[in-house]
């Protein structure tokens, strides 16, 4: 880290340091240098949501509290016990199911998940809001809108110390994740005090209760777009990669992060059109010693790559050896595959390779495998270049990875890994 040039205080409060920006200017501790420039942005949306958010939730909580009761002298409390333990134990379940089979995506597509866990906590909302209106399935009904809500918990959690982590830029992750609390606390609190003055007016009118909600529930989903979309993330997905490698391909440019995040789907997710799977297990990948030397033959990167042309899909076995870079090559590899079977322009030796896998037969897939080894040698090094001169971060990935490693022996001429 370069060390402090100069530093300065306002009256008794801390001093903060100022050192040297890699382009010359002067980079101060603290706001807003300490934290990424879409933070700003972010966080205003993000109060949005959080207000109106607030609000909706004061609209459900009031229809749950009428349904198991409430001001009801006919109600019983043990019933209504009853109701709020299954309730909350069908939430604990599905929390503990979702957080295990969903987990380890969440780095990975942060943006939407973010986005799909604010509209699902709309929709279980929207469902303890019609419950009391079904007192006939009532008690499931309220089970699933808490189940909803548990796995809002769960993505909303995960998804935002991935967020903490993309803003802090000065190690300083717990301060930001402290001052995000701070602000959600306050905004929460504004909410209150604005649902104890609306409550009155709409709680005698269903009709007029519900309207409230459809408004609220359309400005928390367009804030919580806004927030996202003004997200803008320098490590590399999937999806962005595929973006970023096809305008490559086709143009020769490379696109930078903020045009490439603008570019990111967040509703419907984004997917290249080859089923790409980093970190395959070796077993599931060949069978026989023919098709271990058809992968190894002809490179010494550390991955072996498997291409079923029929489905599109391709299957990366890592190395022990593999690090940030071999596994963005790998994936860019795969892409490339993935590209062949598509219809957009190419470089030219790949537009070879298309023509020749498109007429070939199936069995001759590891042949194009391993000519495309040699043209990523060439075109892999530009890219990776420029995609540091874009501003992306090649030494961290938000790629999908399995933990699965192996290790093989080379060609007989060459060395073992």
């Amino acid at each position: 880290m370069a060390d402090v040039l100069c530093s300065e205080q306002f009256g008794s409060g801390a001093a903060r340091g100022c050192r040297a920006a890699p382009d010359g200017s002067l980079q101060w501790e603290g706001f807003p240098d300490s934290v990424s420039p879409d933070y700003l942005p972010y966080q205003l949306w993000d109060s949005v949501q959080a207000f109106a958010s607030s609000l909706s939730g004061s609209l459900a909580t009031h229809a749950v509290l009428l349904g198991i009761g409430v001001g009801d002298a006919k109600a019983s409390v043990s019933a209504a016990t009853a109701t709020w333990l299954v309730k909350d134990s069908t939430g604990m379940l599905g929390r503990i199911v979702f957080a295990w089979w969903m987990g380890s995506k969440m780095d990975c597509n942060a943006k939407q998940w973010r986005l799909f866990a604010d509209i699902l906590n709309d929709i279980a909302m929207f469902l303890e809001i019609m419950a009391p209106i079904l007192p006939f399935c009532f008690t499931i009904t309220v089970c699933i809108s808490n189940l909803a809500k548990c796995l809002v918990g769960v993505a909303g959690g995960a998804t935002r110390a991935a967020l903490t982590m993309h803003q802090a830029r000065r190690n300083n992750m717990a301060d930001v994740s402290a001052k995000d609390g701070s602000q959600e606390t306050l905004v929460n609190l504004a909410g209150l005090l604005v649902s104890l003055l609306m409550l009155p007016l709409v709680s005698d009118s269903p009709s007029l209760s519900l309207g409230c909600f459809f408004f609220l529930t359309a400005l928390h989903i367009y804030a919580n777009y806004r927030a996202v979309r003004a997200l803008v993330i320098e490590t590399l997905n999937e999806q962005r990669l595929w973006l970023v490698l096809r305008h490559f391909l086709q143009r020769g440019e490379v696109l930078g992060p903020t045009s490439a995040n603008q570019m990111e789907p967040l509703w419907t997710g984004f997917w290249s059109s080859v089923s790409l799977s980093l970190g395959a297990p070796l077993h599931r990948v060949t069978s026989s010693v023919s098709e271990l030397q058809q992968l190894v033959e002809g490179h010494q990167e550390p991955y072996l790559l498997r291409w079923d042309q029929s489905r599109n899909q391709v299957q990366v076995v890592l190395s022990q050896m593999a690090g940030p870079k071999a596994i963005l090559r790998a994936a860019t590899h795969g892409l490339v595959l993935g590209a062949l079977r598509g219809d957009g322009p190419l470089p030219e030796e790949l537009e070879e390779l298309r023509n020749q896998a498109q007429a070939g037969p199936e069995k001759e897939s590891w042949v194009v495998v391993r000519e495309t080894h040699q043209v990523l040698d060439k075109l892999f090094p530009k890219f990776l270049k420029g995609l540091q001169d874009a501003g992306w971060s090649t030494e961290k990935h938000q790629l999908e990875v399995d933990e699965w490693r192996a290790t093989w022996l080379l060609c007989p001429e060459k060395k073992v890994l």
